[in-house]
């Protein structure tokens, strides 16, 4: 009788979602009640340069009012955020974060950054340190816009530092999670404890790292080493490069300004592409054998040089550039790429076709794990290279067993899957990203090669910034279409999520018990 009635007219028990939402968004308002804070600072850069204070004022009173809102209207929902709460609250809150910071683009942008979906693709770009711009003319922004468009990357990369080792390790997500011990659902005490507690040990290493930088870029301005190296402008590069953002204050990116700060710069793009947890062990704590006995970080610095040389090789066989000037141009290329940062030295997108595929492939590598850097990061291929290596001497002797170990540690098989999980669904989302880029692009006559979609949708989970052809790093994104913009913008969330979180969110297994 009951299978005889339509499923809308059946009596029983009603499904509960699985997922604590109310305790989720709770949270979520919670942490936009503090990110209001932040509009403080370019506030006070505001009053400096006698600009306009209303546009973060606003924008910070909205955040923390809408946080503060959120917060109080879910203030009796549960306490229990578990490994499933995690995922949906790691996912909004950048969602969210992205929305709040677009505001003051929304309020200041104009013509280039008014728009609301360029305001929230230039805002996802900065949380995420992806660095690709929709701005066109630099000179027409407001010196404190321009150094928010800093500031968001800035916070945005400490945001991914803490993601990286204090979240999504507890959520068995992310490139170093091998490392964690078998840990139960964490609970928002505890997780709240966590995230403060690696915040503080962390955030002594990224803002000395910063202010290193900051002083060592403006020494060149203050001694005439660099006569464009302005302080404003060390201070936005600094913000830029310890997040592995990759934001310039000026349309050709570090290609402005002398070689001494390139090579500046390429010193603390290393540093930032290093897992911080690794850095405070090393610098902080003293322990610089650190550095040596961790397999990530040695195979980091190897490619790293490799990919210099190599660069270097074909930049001064090609005739691109001769010399001192080949080596800093491919040295710098090949660590921007590969960290992720997204800066560069010059107009790449006009080199030569193999140079172009080998920027490509670097955009595949990615920094170390626990970095601020995106992509698939060193340790996945590290250990991909040795399932590979194992599965060849198998093949000769069957019968022995061969444990997958890094650092000295074995690797359980659970987490060898899931790295093989993660490279598959990136290189899917990549795939359809491309596709949807490409099939937009000519509808609307953006007018991007084959090359320019793969690159920009490659460029875009990596986290990396720039591409080839009109999107390349003296370009723009902001002649592209509507549905390509909203594409990389989910491609940047994404990517900078690490995937996992976003594709879980998609299955029907998650919101049912």
């Amino acid at each position: 009788m009951l299978e005889a009635l339509p499923r809308a007219h059946r009596i029983g028990p009603r499904r509960r979602l699985a997922v604590d939402v109310p305790a989720t968004v709770n949270l979520v308002g919670a942490l936009a009640k503090y990110l209001g804070l932040v509009f403080l600072f370019p506030t006070l850069v505001a009053i400096w340069y006698g600009e306009s204070v209303w546009p973060f004022l606003a924008a910070g009173a909205i955040t923390s009012g809408v946080g503060l809102a959120v917060e109080r209207s879910t203030a009796g929902a549960g306490r229990r955020v578990g490994v499933r709460e995690g995922f949906l609250a790691v996912s909004v809150a950048w969602l969210a974060a992205a929305a709040f910071v677009s505001l003051p683009y929304l309020f200041e942008g104009g013509d280039q950054l008014g728009h609301p979906i360029d305001a929230y693709f230039e805002a996802m770009s900065g949380v995420t340190t992806t660095g690709a711009t929709v701005v066109t003319s630099y000179d027409d922004l407001p010196r404190s816009l321009d150094l928010w468009r800093a500031f968001t990357q800035w916070i945005g990369g400490m945001g991914v530092i803490v993601l990286a080792i204090a979240v999504l390790p507890r959520l068995r997500v992310g490139g170093r999670q091998m490392l964690e011990s078998e840990l139960p659902g964490p609970e928002l005490a505890q997780l709240s404890d966590r995230i403060r507690h690696t915040a503080r040990r962390l955030g002594i290493v990224y803002v000395a790292l910063t202010a290193i930088e900051a002083l060592a870029l403006a020494a060149l301005g203050w001694l005439g080493a660099d006569a464009h190296m302005s302080t404003f402008e060390a201070v936005s590069h600094a913000f830029t490069t310890m997040p592995t953002g990759g934001f310039s204050t000026r349309a050709g990116s570090m290609s402005a300004f002398s070689a001494a700060a390139q090579w500046i710069v390429v010193v603390f793009m290393l540093l930032a592409g290093a897992n911080f947890a690794l850095m405070y062990r090393g610098f902080v704590r003293r322990r610089p054998r650190s550095f040596l006995r961790d397999e990530e970080f040695r195979l980091y610095v190897a490619l790293a040089l490799v990919a210099s040389v190599a660069l270097t090789a074909q930049v001064w066989g090609h005739g691109v550039a001769h010399g001192g000037d080949a080596v800093r141009a491919g040295a710098f290329q090949a660590v921007s790429i590969l960290t992720t940062t997204g800066y560069a030295s010059a107009n790449f997108a006009l080199w030569p076709t193999l140079l172009l595929l080998s920027l490509f492939a670097l955009m595949f590598v990615g920094a170390s794990a626990g970095s601020t850097g995106g992509s698939i990061k060193v340790a996945r291929h590290l250990l991909t290279g040795k399932v590979l290596r194992r599965e060849l001497d198998q093949t000769v002797s069957p019968e022995v067993v061969m444990p997958i170990r890094f650092n000295g540690a074995p690797v359980d098989e659970r987490t060898l899957r899931a790295i093989v999980a993660f490279i598959l669904l990136y290189v899917g989302a990549w795939v359809l990203g491309t596709g949807v880029i490409a099939i937009d692009s000519a509808i609307t006559g953006a007018g991007l090669g084959t090359l320019d979609a793969i690159g920009a949708a490659a460029s875009a989970l990596g986290n990396i910034g720039p591409a080839f052809g009109s999107v390349g790093p003296m370009g723009s994104y902001a002649g592209l279409g509507d549905v390509s913009k909203l594409t990389l913008i989910g491609l940047m969330w994404a990517g900078r999520l690490e995937i996992i979180p976003v594709v879980v969110l998609l299955t029907r297994h998650y919101w049912r018990l």
